[in-house]
């Protein structure tokens, strides 16, 4: 199925909105606090001095580039209607909360008045374009007009078993960590989830233990997909290998910027745990970044797309049609019902 030429414009518009949100939300944080600083906020690092409360993440700046790449995809790839679904998935996700936890305590205590109430705006207008290019994406699907219409594709073999690896694998590490965090800290629950006073988050953002549920899902999710091949695997394995990179990214910066490997022999086994999750993650989404990047080839009709039976290739050449032996009623007056006797030789392809 693909998207009808309203549904793409709709979509494309709808996530343009999305793409100018987000920007000027960066825009502001940039003025206010300069791209250097901003950065050594982002990574975590400590001697990152703020004049202003920053606003933003570093997966807000991923946010950008995938609204804008599903942009130009919702009006020209096959894919358009998996990309604003999973665009508009993310987007609830990572927006919703702000519905609540924007009004808090500490945000008001950390936020202007002013800045509280724009962010409150636009999270009620993200959470409405997010759904709104779920619905989209439903109600414009049609089938193609003939056999020259692009349709979604699939990665192909090898490459959906890598982003598989990589993607479930990155996930399972993600929810072990909060699995590890509920034990350590059982204080800080369930505010860690759903925010509350006792935890610190950025004001367009989610609650830290609701964003790694809701990307370790996502990965879980992708990584199967693309195993089996679907169609809608690529775009839901490029977001959430897109999405995932960030937090690999800023704790490589930051095992880099404290010369953290140096050590790693005297560190305890937890810490060690976690520098090596920081690389496996950075690893893990360039991994299925690359694999996910190109189409695989068409498949053919009925083809099982988990393996290990036929479909595989291309499609079975039907054997040709010979008078007098095979198929429905005798040819030839041998009399009665069934196949004739055989040929002295075999017909051709046989």
């Amino acid at each position: 199925m693909i998207l009808t030429r309203g549904a793409r414009a709709t979509g494309a518009v709808l996530s343009a909105v999305l793409a100018v949100i987000v920007a000027s939300w960066l825009i502001r944080d940039v003025d206010a606090i300069g791209f250097g600083q901003l950065w050594r906020y982002w990574a975590g690092l400590h001697e990152a001095r703020t004049g202003a409360m920053p606003t933003t993440s570093g997966t807000d700046l991923v946010l950008f580039v995938v609204y804008v790449a599903v942009t130009v995809a919702a009006l020209r790839a096959a894919s358009a209607a998996s990309a604003l679904v999973v665009a508009g998935v993310v987007t609830l996700a990572v927006r919703l909360p702000g519905l609540w936890t924007i009004g808090s305590h500490r945000m008001e205590a950390a936020y202007s008045g002013d800045l509280c109430s724009r962010a409150l705006i636009c999270a009620f207008v993200a959470v409405a374009a997010g759904a709104a290019m779920i619905i989209t994406a439903g109600a414009g699907r049609r089938p193609p007009a003939d056999s020259y219409e692009r349709t979604p594709l699939g990665p192909g073999p090898g490459a959906g078993v890598l982003a598989f690896l990589a993607l479930c694998a990155a996930g399972a590490v993600l929810i072990a960590w909060e699995i590890r965090q509920v034990v350590r800290d059982p204080y800080f629950f369930p505010d860690w989830y759903v925010g509350g006073d006792r935890i610190a988050q950025y004001l367009t953002g989610p609650p830290p233990g609701w964003a790694t549920v809701v990307l370790a899902l996502l990965c879980v999710a992708a990584g199967i997909s693309a195993a089996a091949r679907a169609p809608h695997a690529r775009p839901f394995g490029l977001v959430g290998a897109a999405v995932l990179l960030p937090g690999g990214v800023f704790g490589v910066v930051r095992i880099v910027h404290y010369d953290l490997l140096e050590h790693f022999g005297d560190q305890s086994t937890e810490l060690r745990l976690s520098l090596l999750s920081s690389f496996f993650q950075a690893l893990a989404a360039l991994a299925a970044l690359i694999a996910l990047a190109v189409p695989g080839p068409v498949r053919a009709p009925g083809q099982d797309p988990w393996g290990g039976g036929p479909g595989w290739g291309p499609a079975p050449v039907t054997p040709p049609h010979h008078p007098g032996y095979g198929y429905g009623y005798p040819q030839g007056g041998s009399g009665g019902f069934g196949p004739p006797p055989p040929p002295s030789q075999p017909p051709p392809g046989w």
